[in-house]
């Protein structure tokens, strides 16, 4: 890991490519994008990309070893501070009983970081790392590696392959890292469950979306692990308090569900049941879920003078400036108010942000002192996605479109070890904000050597 590392402008692996490789790529997608992204999850009903990004192999490793390297100071910024889950709740001002299933008297371990994906943005050629999802409930994996694969088939069939292989499945390195976390048995019984009063798109018919989940109940097979996929709402226990999911008990719970926004149920409640009396593993512990809180972006910057100079270095180049949002900010927040993005500590989705730049004055003042007197929000130093030529294709006309458009990564890491990532692609016409809310499209990546 190079703190200097000379990163590649965003787009040159795919222009390194021959022309008649792009264009014979583009071609193929746009004819095939319906099959490519059939039951993926997207808002979007004008666009559809026509091709995938691509990365240098090289830079990828390299954001993978920043981004590991980062999530632990993460959680050594947190250590410093408290050494249970239940003090870190309290200093992170997060209310009593709003993370579900969260065991207060655990200790902030090393585990906690089994599964994360930092968000990541290119700004002026560089990354820079928005937001940490620390946890198991990760979205976007299934849909990532299951596009990426579809174009390497699409292309393998073409011969367009030469170089460029997808990144490594990630659903697979999360089975590895589920089964040597948990220490299962070969054959173990395991629920993936959700939540499907959650908002996400086509969780409203739990049976259709079941069926298009059940290739992952194949593909943990060679695992080691017998995979079984239902809602947590109908979850129960037996009489020796073990977890009953599918009509018998499990050996281990793969939570898909965010410990803050999941619905109260009897199944929740028998999940809690179950931790409680100690006979069920989970991947993961609730605890990882307050390792996401943005709060701690701002421990990052108030710890630099602790720190080795190569982790300073880190910090100072990939984590954007960030503060608590507090009274005292406020003549800052009001004088920098290009320069400034203010977010809840812990949202996601987009939800509750205020960018600077996109705000009258007036309204900026107004949303921050409402960010200020409802508390739990931080002021971050704003960087504009670069942007980079992408292909689509217009899903009314099937006319092929190039855009400059924002895109961000997030990779996946499991178990420490890097894997796949999940693009974020902007469309023609888009906001700066890349979220699943609000159109984006979503894919997994391509390298090269």
């Amino acid at each position: 890991m190079d703190p200097n590392y000379p990163w590649p402008p965003l787009g040159q692996a795919w222009t390194d490519l021959p022309e008649s490789t792009r264009a014979a790529m583009v071609a193929a997608g746009a004819e095939a994008w319906e099959k490519i992204f059939h039951g993926r999850a997207t808002y979007n009903k004008q666009w559809r990309l026509a091709r995938p990004p691509v990365l240098t192999a090289d830079a990828f490793r390299e954001l993978n070893e920043v981004c590991d390297r980062i999530a632990q100071l993460i959680l050594e910024a947190c250590r410093r501070r408290a050494g249970t889950a239940g003090e870190l709740r309290r200093l992170l001002d997060v209310p009593d009983g709003e993370t579900r299933l969260l065991d207060p008297d655990e200790a902030l371990h090393d585990g906690l970081l089994a599964a994360y994906r930092p968000d990541v943005l290119f700004s002026g050629g560089v990354p820079c790392i928005v937001e940490y999802n620390i946890d198991s409930s990760l979205g976007g994996g299934f849909d990532a590696d299951t596009v990426i694969q579809r174009y390497a088939e699409l292309y393998g069939a073409r011969d367009l392959l030469d170089g460029l292989r997808p990144a490594p499945s990630l659903l697979d390195q999360r089975f590895v890292a589920i089964r040597d976390t948990l220490g299962l048995p070969e054959g173990a019984r395991v629920a993936l469950l959700m939540d499907f009063e959650a908002d996400y798109p086509g969780l409203d018919d739990p049976e259709t979306f079941i069926r298009i989940l059940s290739p992952l109940v194949d593909q943990a097979r060679p695992f080691g692990i017998d995979l079984v996929i239902a809602p947590v709402a109908t979850a129960t226990v037996d009489g020796e308090s073990r977890l009953v999911v599918g009509g018998a008990p499990v050996d281990a719970l793969f939570r898909l569900f965010v410990p803050n926004r999941v619905t109260p149920s009897a199944g929740l409640d028998a999940v809690a049941a179950a931790l409680a009396a100690g006979t069920l593993p989970m991947f993961v512990s609730s605890a990882a879920w307050l390792l996401s809180n943005k709060l701690n972006y701002a421990w990052l910057w108030a710890d630099l003078d602790l720190l080795p100079e190569p982790d300073r270095a880190l910090i100072c180049r990939y984590v954007p400036h960030t503060v608590a949002l507090t009274a005292d900010q406020l003549d800052r927040a009001l004088a920098e108010q290009a320069d400034l993005v203010a977010k809840p500590a812990g949202g996601s989705a987009g939800h509750g942000v205020l960018i600077g730049r996109e705000m009258s004055a007036v309204a900026w003042e107004d949303g921050v002192r409402a960010a200020i007197d409802a508390g739990g929000n931080i002021l971050q130093r704003y960087h504009e996605a670069d942007r980079v030529a992408m292909d689509f294709v217009q899903i009314e006309t099937g006319e092929t479109v190039t855009a400059e458009v924002p895109w961000s990564l997030a990779p996946y890491l499991f178990g420490r070890t890097a894997s796949g990532a999940l693009a974020r692609v902007g469309y023609p016409g888009c906001e700066g904000v890349l979220n699943l809310a609000r159109g984006v499209l979503m894919t997994g990546i391509l390298l090269t050597d």
